[in-house]
This record gives structure tokens, C-alpha cells and sequence, in this order.
């Protein structure tokens, strides 16, 4: 295989490889390795160029397309809801971070904020099950990002399914950050489908610490899917929202709970 090619082939290759992403939505490392006539190297490291442009985004193995459709659009309404509350649970949720962690990260509007914040905490090695997070902190320097497999969620801009779950499973990271749709003291935290509560029930057993990030507008809400008990988190950050008898009901289940 000749790979010493000038630059305008590279960009062709990279034009061609976005093209095919833009036609099915995702593409295998080996796939294009045998498509192009270049060794996988050379196509991971193409793949992580165009993840550093945030073309793209890295998943172990492959790449997915940017989910430009009514998924993102709804992803972006949820993060101008209570967006104050939001950037100030992710600050905080930042200060625990330090040099050289292990960091898994959920997918979710206040997880997606803190992966904003993490370039000055570097270097990191971060997984991540969600699509927007990984082509965010691709572009930062010094944080390894490795992307968990398995099926795309459009209601979650995640990947979900057996994959993801056996991925995340082989890992034991220094801490968990995990989102939730809503969170009850008698029945735990809930989700919106099983497949993604599966998900993060395999987050929680793969962290040295759990620590949950959710607005108070979460509290005491239903949804489909029930995914842990909340005590199985070691710390639930939260903004002033939530009251003290609320909080005191949380912290007789072993939580630490902080208010923002």
C-alpha cells in the first residue's frame, strides 16, 4: 500500500470518507482501510483529523456522521432549558476533576457542559457513550477520548445496545459523571428507554465514584425506564432548587448531596 500521497489526494480521501458517512451514517476502520487501499493506522488517523475539525465523531473502531436531524435540534432545546442551573452543576462538577483522571461520561445536556470545561483539567482519558461529547473533547488537546460502539439513539445523540454496554463494562474509571431524565428517592433514577437505562446501569458499576448531575426540575418525575437506585451514586450535584427536606430524604439513602 502506498501511502505517501500529496495533499490533495489526502483531502480527496478525507472528502470521500465524509461523503460515505453522509450516505449511511457510519463507517468501520477495517471497511475503509480495504475501501481506500491504506492501512488502518492511516485511516484512524484520517478519521481523528476530521474528528479534530468536528467533522465527525470517533467511536472505538470506527466513525459516526454528526446528527444533523430533529435529534440535535431537540438536544439543543433541552439545553436551553435551565441552562443557569446547568452551567453551574457543571462547574462544580469540573472542580473534581483532576490531571490525569479516568473519566466516563454519560450522555446529557449537564454532562455535555462539564465536557466543555474539561480542557484545563488535562491530560484525561475520557469514554463516552454520546456522539456530541466525544467530537468536543476530540478537539481538545491532551484528553484521550475513547467512544463506546454500539447502536446510535437519535433521543439521546448516544450509542446504546449490547455493544456499548459490553465495552463500558471491561472499564474501571476514576469517576462517573452521569445525566438521568428524572430521579426519585423510592424509585431511583429513571430513563427514557431500557435500552439506554442498561447503559448507564453499566456506567455506574465501572466507577471508583458515581456522581450524578441533575436540576432540580428532575426531582420526583417520572419516566419509562427505572435505571438505578439512587443509592448506588455516591454524589448528587444539583442547584438550590431542590429543597432541604428533599435533600435530607437523598442523604439518608448515603448521598452526598451539593446544592449550586
Amino acid at each position: 500500500m502506498n501511502e505517501s500521497l500529496p495533499g490533495g489526494i489526502l483531502e480527496e480521501r478525507h472528502s470521500r470518507i465524509l461523503e460515505l458517512l453522509g450516505e449511511v451514517g457510519s463507517v468501520r476502520v477495517g471497511d475503509l482501510s480495504r475501501r481506500f487501499r491504506v492501512s488502518e493506522v492511516t485511516i484512524r488517523t484520517d478519521l481523528e483529523r476530521l474528528a479534530r475539525q468536528g467533522l465527525l465523531a470517533r467511536f472505538r473502531g470506527g466513525a459516526v456522521a454528526h446528527i444533523q436531524t430533529r435529534s440535535s435540534s431537540a438536544f439543543a432545546d433541552r439545553l436551553r432549558e435551565g441552562y443557569a442551573e446547568k452551567e453551574r452543576i457543571a462547574a462544580r462538577a469540573a472542580e473534581m476533576v483532576n490531571p490525569g483522571d479516568t473519566l466516563l461520561l454519560d450522555a446529557g445536556t449537564t454532562v455535555m457542559e462539564l465536557a466543555k470545561r474539561l480542557e484545563g483539567c488535562s491530560p484525561l482519558t475520557v469514554v463516552t457513550n454520546a456522539l456530541n461529547t466525544a467530537a468536543t473533547l476530540s478537539a481538545m488537546p491532551d484528553i484521550h477520548v475513547i467512544m463506546a460502539g454500539g447502536s446510535v439513539s437519535p433521543e439521546t445523540v448516544s450509542t446504546v445496545g449490547y455493544i456499548a454496554e459490553r465495552d463500558i463494562a471491561d472499564l474501571v474509571v476514576d469517576r462517573v459523571f452521569l445525566g438521568t431524565h428524572s430521579f426519585d428517592p423510592e424509585l431511583g433514577m429513571m430513563d427514557i428507554s431500557v435500552e439506554v437505562a442498561r447503559v448507564k446501569r453499566a456506567m455506574i458499576e465501572a466507577g471508583r465514584q458515581v456522581v450524578l448531575l441533575a436540576d432540580s426540575s428532575k426531582y420526583a418525575k417520572r419516566a419509562l425506564a427505572k435505571v438505578a437506585p439512587l443509592g448506588s451514586v455516591h454524589m448528587l450535584i444539583t442547584d438550590a432548587g431542590l429543597g432541604d427536606a428533599e435533600a435530607s430524604v437523598i442523604e439518608a439513602l448515603g448521598v452526598e448531596v451539593v446544592r449550586v
